[in-house]
């Protein structure tokens, strides 16, 4: 068997997603700034995984090598960037003014060669950014690329406080968005009130997917809501469920309302967990990026 290949994890952005690199017989440690080249152009990025053996079936192709081990004369650069940014920022900003565009520039990049300018930006509709665009290629006299974002990709650049009191999941760990359903919110029990369930950014939160696994499990040894059940006064229907504590509000056929456990009931017929077609209507923006 031959040598598995060696890589080493990049990030570009502070909570961005990580790119696999061969180190290419460099030492590098976790920390470090390196060069490398990425769909984009040249890149400076931050080695966040220290060099590892993989499977080669795991590798994304083609992976390549890291250029360099960033010097003080990259970093230099990239600081020069930044400050190439910020005015950028300004000038497009101005630019959107004066051809009276509907949209919000969110951010700024620069790539580490120069050889292109990234603006970000939300809009509700379509923007004919064409005139924007020459407007831009003529004053930095670079490629000009221009993406319209979603609102989570804005939350995620721009960071902020949460409804918890903490920063945004988003801005601070979250190197990847997880897809999250209405389905899951009603599986854990939580008012489908778009302002209970929705982040700042107007979307579903990020965190009903943290605990999802453990509702699903929960979700399978206890009875659903509308679920006949065998209690020892005789049979009743789950009217409410409290899946942490294991809780049942059982309704009996006499009409005398009882919590039991869910371990002192027999399931006859179980219930389902269902979202209907009025509540997927009216909730199905909070799914979309």
């Amino acid at each position: 068997m031959g040598k598995l290949p060696e890589i080493i994890g990049v990030r570009f952005k502070s909570v961005g997603k990580v790119y696999s690199f061969s180190p290419n017989g460099k030492k590098t440690k976790v920390g470090d700034k390196v060069i490398v080249e990425t769909s984009k152009g040249v890149e400076c990025g931050e080695v966040v995984l220290a060099e590892k053996n993989v499977d080669e079936k795991s590798i994304v192709a083609p992976l390549k090598p890291i250029i360099r081990v960033a010097t003080a004369q990259d970093m230099k650069t990239v600081e020069n960037n930044r400050k190439k940014e910020a005015d950028a920022f300004k000038i497009c900003e101005e630019k959107i003014a004066k051809h009276n565009l509907k949209m919000k520039l969110v951010d700024v990049e620069c790539t580490f060669d120069n050889n292109k300018l990234l603006f970000y930006f939300t809009a509700e509709n379509r923007v004919d950014f064409r005139e924007l665009v020459k407007d831009l290629a003529s004053v930095f006299r670079t490629r000009i690329e221009l993406r319209q974002i979603g609102v989570r990709d804005e939350a995620k650049m721009l960071g902020g406080i949460g409804v918890c009191g903490q920063p945004y999941c988003c801005a601070r760990f979250l190197g990847e968005f997880q897809p999250v359903s209405i389905k899951m919110a009603k599986e854990q029990g939580l008012s489908l009130n778009p302002t209970k369930i929705s982040g700042v950014c107007g979307r579903l939160m990020c965190c009903l997917k943290y605990e999802q696994d453990c509702y699903t499990e929960l979700l399978k040894i206890t009875p659903k809501v509308g679920a006949i059940v065998r209690t020892a006064d005789g049979k009743g229907t789950v009217e409410a469920v409290n899946l942490l504590t294991g809780k049942l509000t059982v309704r009996m056929e006499s009409d005398a309302v009882v919590t039991v456990d869910k371990s002192a009931v027999e399931v006859i017929k179980d219930g389902f967990v269902r979202v209907n077609k009025e509540e997927m209507r009216a909730l199905k923006n909070l799914e979309e990026k």
